[in-house]
């Protein structure tokens, strides 16, 4: 009897330690696919799809492929579009930060935000954010101080405003449609109040919340201004086509904030151009791949500008282009 439960113990001794060691395999195994696969993952969270934002996800997709990190090779995507509501984005960053992702691009200030309030370890790059100070993103432009670190577009306002009196030298009272819910656009708005006196005009605004607003603040904004100014705004942005054509009806010029407004209908801009502002973003991701602290780093911003100016629109609303714009300009329209 006693011989009979030696054996039964030892059987089931042996049993314990080859699950053991089976586990113990598995582990091993998982572990050497995975280093094997050597992948970064980054999750790419995007407030709306418009042509700018799209233009500043390519170019950071493209600096990291210019640096030897490349989307299926050695590095996983896991791009996601809130579809312009603040709720997803919110959980979009969430599911990364479950998924331990190796690094956030948040494109836009309310996705940006979203990936800041998830998480405060893994790094978070940013571009297309106006003001990450305001937004709460940030400590100082010179040094982050957080996990987060990138790329402002905050809008050359002063050249724009140039622009819009040299075209339009009559021009007094300028329209300004915003969103309410995005901290950049009333950046913008307090932004233009206070140049506005420079350049002796006058700001009328209108705040909106979705897209069905549109037609009727538009038609209550037209019939009190000289101007329309689209400020550094996605809802704006990827409602240019309609805002130009409720805009056209009444002879009400847009000065726009990006290039794409003005192939949209918009008479002219002097604004960034978002695929070289996502390229730099993407070589600031570059540098904490390779071990940098987004903590130590500023963000950074684009100097040049780009004269972008629609002489279809122009004509349409009887408005003079001067020569010496039209030789810098990059023309959309008949002369293209």
């Amino acid at each position: 009897m006693k011989g009979k439960k030696k054996v039964v113990y030892s059987i089931m001794i042996f049993a314990l330690c080859l699950s053991v060691l089976t586990g113990c395999t598995r582990g091993t195994s998982s572990n050497s696919s995975k280093h094997r696969e050597n992948k970064i993952k980054i999750g790419i969270s995007q407030i709306v799809e418009h042509k700018s934002l799209d233009d500043a996800r390519k170019g950071f997709i493209d600096a990291l492929a210019a640096n030897g990190y490349k989307e299926g090779e050695n590095l996983e995507i896991d791009f996601q579009n809130a579809q312009g509501d603040i709720p997803t984005a919110q959980l979009i960053a969430e599911n990364f930060v479950s998924d331990k992702v190796d690094m956030i691009l948040a494109i836009a200030t309310p996705s940006a935000q979203a990936a800041y309030n998830a998480t405060k370890e893994i790094p978070i790059l940013i571009t297309a954010v106006t003001d990450p100070l305001k937004a709460g993103l940030v400590k100082s432009f010179e040094v982050s101080g957080t996990n987060v670190a990138g790329t402002t577009d905050a809008a050359p306002m002063e050249k724009q405003f140039e622009l819009l009196k040299k075209l339009l030298p009559g021009a007094k009272r300028v329209g300004i449609l915003y969103n309410t819910s995005e901290v950049n656009s009333e950046v913008e708005v307090e932004r233009a109040k206070k140049l506005a006196s420079e350049f002796g005009l006058e700001i009328v605004t209108s705040g909106i919340t979705n897209v069905n607003e549109i037609p009727q603040a538009i038609g209550s904004l037209t019939n009190n201004i000289d101007v329309l100014y689209a400020p550094a705004d996605n809802l704006v942005a990827s409602s240019m086509a309609m805002i130009a054509s409720l805009c056209a009806e009444k002879k009400i010029p847009i000065i726009g904030a990006v290039k794409d407004e003005v192939k949209l209908g918009a008479l002219a801009t002097e604004g960034i151009d978002y695929y070289k502002l996502g390229y730099q973003t993407g070589e600031m991701a570059v540098e904490i791949l390779k071990g940098k602290n987004p903590k130590d780093m500023p963000i950074d911003s684009l100097s040049d500008t780009e004269l972008v100016i629609n002489l279809d629109a122009a004509e349409k609303l009887n408005i003079a282009i001067p020569e010496d714009l039209k030789v810098k300009a990059t023309i959309v329209g008949s002369e293209e």
